[in-house]
């Protein structure tokens, strides 16, 4: 049973497993004809879509190609077009060049008939030339020289006339309009001027004075003069003593404390410390007002108080006998005026001409000129970088850059040139004029010269044979321009130069 059993089972299991072949094989050929289906599809779907790539890439080959063809032929046209350029480039060129060979031959026949031409006209130069030797007794060179002569005074005849159309001019437009405005200036400040000299005189009731202010082995002299800084001349002068210094404040201390020692009658060593330094505080005090007057009748604002007292110490102070105070005033009313005729800042000159001397207050205590001390002074107390400028260039230290430095100078110049309100040595004063006459003396053609008007005016006589009237504008101006550079004066000098020529004869 169990074999049969077995045998069926295995039977079975066959019979499953044939059964399971003929199931694989049907799938199989079902996976197969499947296959070849989609096999056949895709073959079918490749050529097609060949089909259109071809179609596509011709007709693409077909655009370009067309394309091609197209720039190929604007190409063509554009060379074309070129060549006829060209063509017609160089048959401009060709055209040009023989041109150009024909005027070179004309040139160079030209050259060959100028240089024939010169040839020709240096050989009659040069005889024309030895003619005119022979006819006029010159050489060239004697000609040469004669021409340039000639050429040279009407040069100088020109020049003369040219400078005297631009001195008529000048004083035609620039002296009228500057008289104008001087005048104007001058007759709206007259200021009063005072002269001093180096000493003061201090009158005694009697002789007997004297010795008293002498004191025993002259202990009272001795202590006035050391502590004041103050030299007391006691001489056969009746009823007076001189004090000499050149310290103007110390010589004012020194004469008050005197006059009040007088009138004291109490003269000694201790009454005479107690009345100078009475007097210095009272002198103090004097300097302090000045200074604020000066402030008061200008009417500057906002100066430095040391600037001030600085201007108060110059009412003591004198240059040529002229007050300084006073004449720093005077400068700083023609200045504001100046300024008002020419529209500028009327203030800012004021300022500029009241302080334009303010280094005078010191100079006799401080080392270099009065000017680089008011410089000095003005950039220590902050003034205007114009006003410091003005004091700067008022002298002519330094060239004039601003219109309130050049009225500064012109009004300083005014008021020192104004007359009486100066006074020189007398010896310098002569030599002044004799140097000026000496400076006329050394110009050719000139026979006499004579200054008059105490310095301000040069008359020249000329010899009439050798200075022409041409000439004669010329010597003025050269002169002119020689006393400037070698002179020093207040104001301005006239220069006259005079030419005449006389005829004399006898009726008989």
């Amino acid at each position: 049973m169990l074999i049969v059993a077995a045998v069926a089972a295995i039977i079975a299991f066959n019979m499953g497993m044939e059964h399971r072949r003929k199931i694989a094989e049907q799938k199989i050929g079902g996976a197969e004809e499947e296959a070849r289906q989609i096999v056949a599809n895709a073959v079918k779907q490749a050529e097609s879509k060949k089909r259109e790539a071809v179609v596509e890439a011709r007709e693409e080959i077909q655009k370009s190609r067309t394309e091609l063809e197209k720039e190929i032929k604007e190409r063509r046209s554009e060379l074309s077009k070129q060549e006829r350029r060209l063509q017609q480039k160089e048959e401009s060129l060709e055209r040009k060049h023989d041109a150009a060979e024909k005027k070179e031959e004309t040139l160079n026949r030209k050259i060959k008939e100028a240089e024939e031409m010169n040839d020709e006209i240096r050989e009659i130069k040069k005889s024309e030339l030895e003619m005119l030797e022979k006819v006029s007794g010159f050489t060239a060179e004697e000609a040469k020289e004669y021409l340039i002569r000639m050429i040279e005074t009407d040069a100088r005849h020109e020049a003369a006339v040219k400078i005297r159309e631009i001195d008529q001019e000048l004083k035609e437009n620039a002296e009228r309009k500057a008289r104008e405005y001087i005048s104007l200036a001058i007759q709206k400040c007259a200021a009063d001027h005072v002269s001093e000299a180096a000493i003061s005189v201090v009158p005694l009731p009697n002789d007997e004075m004297k010795g008293r202010i002498i004191g025993r082995e002259g202990r009272n002299i001795r202590t006035l003069e050391t502590m004041t800084g103050v030299d007391l001349i006691i001489d056969d002068t009746p009823e007076a003593i001189t004090l000499s210094s050149f310290d103007p404040v110390r010589r004012e201390i020194a004469r008050l404390t005197l006059e009040k020692l007088i009138m004291d009658g109490r003269i000694h060593p201790a009454r005479i410390e107690e009345m100078i330094e009475k007097s210095r505080r009272e002198v103090d005090a004097i300097i302090k007002s000045e200074g604020e007057r000066a402030v008061f009748e200008t009417g500057v604002q906002g100066l430095h108080p040391e600037l001030v007292r600085l201007l108060g110490r110059m009412h003591y102070r004198t240059s040529y006998g002229q007050n300084v105070l006073q004449h720093s005033i005077e400068v700083s009313h023609v200045s504001g005026i100046l300024a008002a005729e020419l529209g500028l800042d009327i203030t800012l000159a004021k300022r500029a001409g009241l302080l334009h001397d303010i280094g005078k207050a010191v100079d006799h205590e401080t080392e270099g000129s009065h000017v680089q001390i008011g410089v000095d002074l003005a950039r220590k107390y902050r003034e205007n970088r114009e006003v410091i400028h003005a004091i700067q260039a008022h002298h002519g230290d330094v060239e004039a850059e601003t219109a309130i430095a050049c009225i500064v100078q012109a009004a300083d110049a005014i008021s020192a040139a104004r007359p009486g309100a100066r006074r020189e040595n007398l010896e310098a004063y002569i030599k002044r004029l004799e140097k000026l006459e000496a400076i006329a003396n050394e110009f050719p053609g000139v026979e006499k010269s004579y200054a008059i008007q105490a310095g301000r005016e040069i008359r020249i006589m000329v010899n009439p044979e050798e200075v022409n009237d041409d000439n004669i504008v010329l010597l003025a101006h050269d002169l002119a321009k020689k006393i400037e550079s070698e002179l020093e004066y207040p104001g301005q000098i006239k220069v006259s130069v005079m030419r005449e020529t006389r005829a004399v004869d006898y009726a008989k």
